[in-house]
């Protein structure tokens, strides 16, 4: 399991990722309490600012991509296996049923990255929650929701997504508040 999976898979309730874009950005996130972060450009500088679980938001052949810890991938074996030979873990990402179908026939990944299609009418949390229970039961699910509110990570939650993707604005009003002492 990498520092990601595990990341997501042994914390209390939701993880949150935050998309950042350079290391003051990733050290405000950690310090507001997210779980991981995300880049499209400059990992090597945000992974320089913080230690949490890197995942990369671009081609893993890109030279940024050895910074992280894993990288988004589409359903498609040719960057699976991309992804792979640089010893990252992949987290498939997937719009539609088909693209969920598809990544568990050719891939079987443990992490898939529900993402609403930009071209869709229908809400980005009704079709986020609609790809959930296309994912079977052990897989880890991270819904891309970057303008979520608490209220939309609580519902996430509650139908059982493991981690949610969100940029970087007010991190600790998402992050579910830790579980008093005994």
């Amino acid at each position: 399991m990498s520092r990601l999976s595990q990341a997501i898979a042994e914390g209390d309730g939701i993880s949150v990722l935050v998309e950042v874009g350079d290391g003051h950005a990733a050290g405000t996130a950690e310090g507001q309490g997210a779980d991981g972060l995300v880049v499209r450009r400059g990992a090597g500088g945000v992974r320089d600012a913080s230690q949490l679980p890197l995942l990369f938001f671009g081609r893993a052949d890109d030279a940024q991509a050895v910074a992280a810890d894993a990288v988004v991938v589409p359903a498609d074996a040719d960057a699976w296996d991309a992804a792979r030979a640089l010893g990252l873990e992949c987290v498939v990402r997937v719009e539609r049923t088909e693209d969920v179908e598809r990544a568990l026939e050719e891939l079987d990944p443990e992490i898939f990255l529900l993402s609403s299609h930009p071209d869709s009418t229908e809400d980005a949390l009704d079709l986020l929650l609609g790809l959930l229970h296309d994912v079977p039961a052990g897989k880890l699910a991270i819904a891309e929701l970057h303008d979520a509110t608490a209220a939309d990570v609580a519902e996430l939650e509650r139908a059982g997504v493991d981690a949610v993707l969100v940029t970087a604005h007010d991190v600790a009003a998402l992050v579910p508040a830790e579980p008093p002492e005994v």
